[in-house]
Parts: structure tokens; C-alpha cells; sequence
């Protein structure tokens, strides 16, 4: 019974000391550096998109333009 009762007071020992562990450990990375890191992402694909298209100083994809008009002007018949 006394192994039984060193057993369980050790691994309840050892357990304390991984959650304070996990609990005391500070790391940079968090969600308001993840959510800067995708916001960056979105802005620079953005400014490159529009710089693609300011230096072809045309429509892309013309088909596109025609296919997301016809899109809205649904007449409902």
C-alpha cells in the first residue's frame, strides 16, 4: 500500500510540475502576432495585385468581368 501512495503522490508531483511549466513559459508567439503576420500577408498580395494590374493597364481576365455582371443583372425569369 505504501508503493501504491509514493506512486500516486509522485505522479501527482510530476504532473504539478508540467502544468507549471506550461503555465510559467512565456513564448513571443501568440494570436495578436499571428493576426499581424496574416494581415501583412493580405495587404502585400493586395498591393501586388493592384500592381499587376496598374502595369498591364487592362483587364486581366476580361471574361471575369462580363461573367460577375451577368452575375448581378439576374432578371429573376
Amino acid at each position: 500500500m505504501k508503493k501504491f501512495i509514493h506512486k500516486v503522490k509522485s505522479r501527482f508531483h510530476s504532473v504539478a510540475v508540467a502544468v507549471q511549466t506550461v503555465v510559467t513559459t512565456k513564448k513571443a508567439e501568440g494570436y495578436v502576432d499571428s493576426g499581424v503576420k496574416i494581415l501583412i500577408a493580405v495587404v502585400i498580395g493586395a498591393l501586388l495585385l493592384a500592381g499587376l494590374y496598374t502595369l498591364f493597364n487592362t483587364n486581366i481576365l476580361p471574361t471575369l468581368t462580363t461573367k460577375i455582371t451577368n452575375l448581378f443583372n439576374y432578371a429573376g425569369k
